[in-house]
């Protein structure tokens, strides 16, 4: 082989032979050539030190004196893995190879002190100061060596094959302690792993390096820098374009220790601030902080449009033992889509939706997308007097919506043009929107959330939603939202064995799998878990103002053999069958969303007797379990045995009078909503209007008198879409309310037209009447007049206020007109006038009403003093207030 040139001019074979006679080592040379190469990067005069300028064509043995320019080039080496600096020996032919970071750098060795020779390093010793006191004239027979200083060995950057297959496989837990830039001895070692990339050159400042292809998407340099620069780009070649990036893996966690330590313990409340996709600005870069909990996954990496959806070069690091893995990438923001792709324990992969993705696309595709909210709210007056009256003490008139059927085809933006005027003339207080979270089958009305945390795209984006909302909150309509924690569905891209094993679901089976819907319970004892939900209720209220959260599926949570038979099912430690994790979780999210956002009410959908669902969580009730917090709860069994009555033929009624009655025995055991749901109204239980008997007219009647009955009961109201113009159809998610009943062409618009006029009514007359509202939960509010009248078919009671002010609710359930129907009154009150008759001809009855004011007459009836003279008319409801 060719002997080297050495700097001083002689080979590399001679330089061997002879010995060092400078004081300064060869290694200390090298050191400091690479110090003056990286502060003329930093001052901007060094010329472009890429790899190409490692094109020496052949160290043949030449006079070192007219190659002497090129030997002071700052040169960047991928040494060998073996002693470089070390090295004595003959050297090779140096070939430069497409796509490297190899420059040689000048290995030179002392030299003999001959004059031309000193002359050289004479001169040498003006380029680099640090060299002068080596470079004295000293004849090499006199010189006395110093003891060599230690040599710095420089390594090769190329990632070892562990870490290379770590990476390949997906199983790195900690990618940026090797990939992006490390300082190594020699320099500073970049390496990017970017598969399917023809090249990778580092550009630091006005330096660019072109690095090494290892093979397989690994690429590597050392560059003769003193330290990792504090910013540097990657301009990754493919084939027809080149990427110019920052590099992802030069960053610091965009996530603290704190979030770490809540996150750990279960507590973080803005859990959507620490987990899923935020844009954000990092170490002054703007890009996408991407974190997931995934604490069985060997490894994960992040997919999306931005890389093809091939995840390998995109792997995440693990950060702790939170189980917590994390990417913050630059450049990607709004509008992204994205996965997780995560290696199971197993070995195997599998794609993942990010369960806290805050938007989605529309099903049935299933990516989540990085999300950054836009929308100012305007409702802050709304906002300020929410909570200035307890509601249970208020008005509470409910009107339940399916959005995506209500008005189908319609957005977001759309139905905030129509929906609040709708709302607002009917004079409902709030609506009540079955679920809005993303969901994958519009057949299972929202009730199978996959993402928890974005509002279903089939309508919009998030911020059109806020939008809808905003202009509820503007016309005065405060807004309910069905919230979903107790299941969700197997779908393999969602929440089931998320990351490999059981994670979100229980991993006992007969804990996780739901009995009736083939659903998966969540493991409310995991903290995790709990505080995945716990954070769900609080986002939405806070960050989409919501007012109040309807909980579904209560029942199916608190007992542990729900729709279980014996031996399916594993009794609790105190050998019950209550679910005292749902328990503890359903305490825990109450009292904190009560403590976060005052004005908030939450509502539990609980169909059992269930002792202090809306009894204070420090309260202990009989059966040893303090309440569960809630605000109010369905009364579902006034539901049923109402709905039971109703149904009989009128004749029959007299046999079922307690079905009427018996839901005031119980009636302030609780905070009560009274609901005519979507429940009640589908799978072939009929609408309203037609689970009534008799004919069309008669049907109407009864459910006219129903509702009047129903808005003077101790109680909130909840009434679905559909059911306040007396639509004769089952509800159907597909097609929404048959809005064409109203239409004037038709001939029966009259009849359907008038129902809604009494709900406006019933509305207005509710609103401005504390008697029907302000003492809903204190049993001084309400005093039968009669409730034993089984044979007439008549329920008759009074409603008080706070300041004892009456009205008298009188039900004539049969369908004859009761004459001089005398009903016992206070004698307190001068005179009373109609309120409301739903038998008014506007309405579409028969207009059988009490024109005058009834005043009392001194004849003690039903135990009271006083009492007056009715005319009832047929199946009708007769509201009276003191003139």
């Amino acid at each position: 082989m060719t002997p080297r040139t050495t700097p001083s001019g002689g080979s590399e074979a001679e330089s061997t032979a002879a010995q060092p006679v400078e004081k300064t080592s060869v290694a200390k040379r090298a050191t400091t050539r690479a110090a003056e190469a990286a502060e003329a990067v930093k001052k901007g005069t060094a010329k472009k030190a890429t790899a190409k300028v490692a094109g020496q064509k052949k160290a043949a043995t030449k006079k070192a004196a007219g190659k002497k320019a090129e030997a002071k080039k700052a040169e960047v080496q991928t040494p060998p893995a073996k002693k470089a600096t070390a090295k004595k020996g003959v050297a090779k032919k140096a070939v430069t190879k497409k796509a490297t970071a190899r420059t040689t750098a000048a290995k030179g060795t002392a030299a003999k002190s001959t004059p031309a020779k000193a002359a050289a390093a004479k001169k040498a010793a003006k380029k680099i100061p640090a060299q002068k006191a080596a470079q004295k004239k000293i004849p090499a027979q006199k010189a006395v060596p110093k003891p060599a200083e230690p040599v710095e060995v420089a390594v090769s950057p190329a990632l070892d094959a562990v870490d290379r297959d770590r990476l390949l496989t997906g199983t790195h837990h900690a990618p940026h302690s090797v990939l992006g830039a490390h300082p190594v001895p020699g320099g500073v070692a970049f390496r990017a792993f970017r598969p399917f990339a023809l090249s990778v050159t580092v550009v630091v400042g006005n330096l660019r390096a072109e690095l090494h292809d290892d093979g397989e998407g690994f690429f590597s340099g050392l560059l003769p820098l003193r330290e990792v620069p504090a910013g540097y780009r990657l301009l990754v070649a493919y084939e027809g374009s080149v990427q110019d990036t920052e590099d992802a893996y030069r960053f610091l966690p965009a996530l603290g220790e704190l979030d770490l330590h809540l996150i750990g313990e279960g507590r973080h409340e803005e859990l959507w601030r620490a987990l899923g996709a935020e844009p954000m600005t990092h170490q002054g870069v703007t890009g996408t902080r991407f974190t997931v909990w995934a604490p069985n996954a060997r490894g994960v990496s992040l997919a999306g449009t931005f890389n093809f959806w091939d995840g390998t070069g995109y792997p995440m690091r693990s950060l702790g033992g939170t189980g917590v893995w994390e990417l913050f990438v630059p450049g990607i923001g709004e509008g992204e889509l994205y996965k997780f792709e995560i290696t199971r324990p197993d070995g195997s992969k599998t794609l993942r939706a990010d369960p806290m993705a805050r938007r989605t696309e529309a099903p049935p595709n299933t990516s989540s997308i990085v999300y950054a909210p836009e929308h100012e709210w305007g409702d802050a007056a709304w906002l300020e007097r929410r909570g200035s009256v307890p509601v249970h003490e208020a008005p509470f008139s409910v009107y339940e919506v399916h959005l995506a059927s209500w008005r189908p085809g319609l957005t977001y933006r759309q139905l905030a043009e129509q929906l609040p005027a709708y709302v607002k003339d009917l004079g409902f207080t709030h609506v009540e929107l079955m679920p809005v979270a993303e969901h994958p089958f519009g057949g299972s009305w929202g009730y199978q959330v996959t993402g928890f945390y974005a509002p279903t795209a089939r309508l919009g984006t998030p911020d059109d939603f806020k939008y809808l909302v905003d202009a509820l909150h503007r016309a005065g309509i405060g807004v309910l939202m069905d919230w979903v924690p107790a299941h969700f569905p197997r779908d393999d891209w969602a929440l089931a064995e998320f990351d490999g094993r059981p994670l979100y679901e229980h991993e006992d089976p007969l804990r996780s799998a739901h009995p009736d819907w083939g659903t998966l319970e969540f493991d409310f004892g995991r903290r995790e878990v709990r505080n995945f939900l716990v954070a769900n209720a609080l986002y939405w209220c806070e960050e989409f103002h919501i007012d109040g959260l309807r909980v579904d599926a209560v029942a199916s949570m608190l007992y542990l053999d729900y729709s279980r038979e014996p031996g399916q099912w594993v009794p609790n430690e105190h050998g019950g069958r209550e679910n005292l994790d749902a328990v503890a979780f359903l305490q825990e999210m109450n009292a904190t969303v009560y403590r976060r956002v005052p004005g908030v009410v939450t509502i539990a959908e609980e169909s059992t007797a269930w002792d202090g669902v809306t009894r204070p969580t420090h309260v202990s009730g009989p059966g040893g379990f303090g309440g569960l917090g809630f605000g109010l709860k369905w009364n579902m069994g006034w539901m049923h045995d109402s709905l039971e009555y109703m149904a009989k033929e009128p004749v029959h009624r007299k046999y079922h009078h307690n079905e009427m009655t018996f839901s005031m025995v119980y009636a302030y055991s609780e905070n009560y909503v009274l609901p005519i749901s979507h429940d009640e109204v589908v799978h072939g239980k009929r609408s309203l209007v037609s689970k009534m008997p008799g004919d069309w007219w008669q049907q109407r009647a009864n459910h006219r008198a129903y509702l009047g009955f129903m808005w003077a009961h101790p109680g909130k109201q909840l009434l679905f879409m559909g059911q306040e113009f007396a639509q004769g159809a089952e509800w159907s998610e597909a097609h929404g309310p048959d809005w064409w009943l109203l239409d004037p062409a038709y001939g029966a618009e009259p009849d359907h037209r008038g129902v809604r006029d009494l709900i406006r009514d019933l509305n207005t007359v509710y609103r401005h009447t504390p008697a029907l509202w302000q003492r809903d939960t204190d049993p001084s509010g309400f005093q039968w007049v009669v409730g034993d009248a089984a044979d007439d078919n008549v329920f008759a009671f009074l409603r008080y206020d706070a300041e004892g002010v009456p009205l008298l609710a009188v039900s004539n359930m049969s369908p004859v007109v009761r004459d001089d129907y005398r009903l016992g009154v206070p004698d307190d009150v001068p005179a009373w006038h109609e309120a409301v008759n739903t038998d008014a001809a506007k309405y579409g009855g028969g207009d059988v009403t009490n024109p005058d004011p009834v005043k009392p007459e001194p004849q003690p009836w039903h135990g009271r003093p006083a009492s007056i003279r009715l005319t009832l008319p047929p199946l009708a409801t007769v509201w009276l207030r003191p003139a």
